[in-house]
């Protein structure tokens, strides 16, 4: 015969004399101990209690807040990746896409969201002695995380100082402001924010920093000496050609954006060069060269364009994974020759394809 289960016992229990004298048997010889914990399980509130909110989050919301902004329709962040709300890339299991729109309290659930769930938790289980800080320091460092990634925290000079038991306010003092940089420009809008956190921090009186005054506007008539980016200059989508020159105001914004994106796989494969092999080609340019009819290279419209380019000294197949799956629009599979393809059309449809 084999073993009673105790809950099988109790559904069929109907108070027959057999069964009174079984449970009476079992009463007796179970310890009191394990009948005081039986009766705590038993009685326990049915329904489970609220987990109150970590301290952390309202310091931390309060940060991203003001140095995030947010969008309720879809906007490209300089990086060229769509973005809605206070930042977010993703909702509703999908990636954001051109013409999307949010309600302002779904924008603040999904920032609230990724906050508690996300990068809270990153922090904590990146820094564990984090879990013995004040509020206000942990929600400092979900702001940095929420700039910037928890992959970069992980990386980060700041992690291996603080793992290392130095002090935690004299390591964000002299290791946040570091990061500061898209390429090699410094961004007064992120010296005001790593401010914001070292302050949050170590409880200080936040200091002001002037903003910085803006570059001089980018026109096809520019110098091909002229910077589009930190590290990309304006000549270099034309090939530094005359007869590859832009000719419209939509194809250099459009190079921007393009610009921005390959600044960021730069920064990914440690600051490398960038090296465009192909950039803009105006119809005779496109024709001598054998190029499609529509190829994305011809810049024909708004928020259309291409450039073909790899990163010196990296496997070209790592930088065309990378552009796989953080550039949402047009990539071309040129690895076996050498370059990936990088563009985008009017439509703003994702597209891949081989060489």
């Amino acid at each position: 015969m084999s073993a009673i289960q105790l809950r099988q016992a109790a559904k069929h229990f109907k108070q027959l004399p057999h069964q009174l004298a079984a449970w009476d048997w079992l009463q007796s010889h179970v310890p009191p101990q394990v009948l005081e914990e039986f009766a705590e399980l038993y009685r326990a509130d049915p329904k489970p209690k609220e987990l109150l909110p970590q301290a952390w989050v309202a310091p931390a919301l309060k940060l991203i807040r003001e140095f995030e902004g947010c969008q309720l329709q879809a906007y490209q962040c300089p990086a060229g990746v769509w973005t809605i709300g206070w930042g977010t890339t993703r909702y509703m299991d999908a990636p954001v896409r051109s013409g999307d729109k949010i309600s302002q309290d779904l924008a603040d659930e999904l920032l609230q969201n990724e906050v508690e769930n996300l990068f809270g938790p990153g922090v904590l289980h990146l820094l564990p002695l984090a879990k013995q800080w004040k509020p206000e320091q942990v929600g400092a460092l979900v702001s940095f995380a929420y700039n910037l990634g928890l992959g970069a925290l992980e990386e980060s000079t700041l992690r291996k100082r603080l793992l290392a038991g130095e002090e935690p306010c004299k390591v964000v003092k002299e290791e946040l402001p570091k990061w500061v940089h898209a390429g090699e420009a410094v961004l007064a809008g992120l010296v005001r924010r790593r401010q914001a956190e070292v302050a949050l921090f170590c409880g200080e009186q936040q200091l002001q920093v002037p903003p910085q005054q803006s570059s001089p506007r980018l026109t096809p008539q520019s110098p091909f000496s002229t910077k589009i980016t930190p590290n990309i200059r304006i000549g270099e989508f034309a090939l530094d050609q005359a007869d590859r020159r832009f000719q419209q105001q939509h194809q250099i914004e459009t190079a921007t954006t393009l610009a921005n994106f390959m600044e960021k796989v730069r920064r990914e494969f440690k600051g490398l060069p960038v090296i465009i092999t192909s950039g803009y080609r105006p119809k005779p340019v496109n024709d001598a060269v054998g190029g499609a009819k529509n190829s994305e290279h011809l810049y024909s419209c708004p928020k259309e364009g291409a450039v073909d380019f790899y990163i010196e000294g990296v496997p070209i197949e790592q930088v065309q994974a990378y552009c796989d799956k953080h550039w949402p629009y047009s990539v071309g599979y040129g690895a076996p020759k050498g370059f990936v393809h990088l563009g985008r059309r009017a439509d703003g449809q994702r597209r891949r394809w081989d060489y």
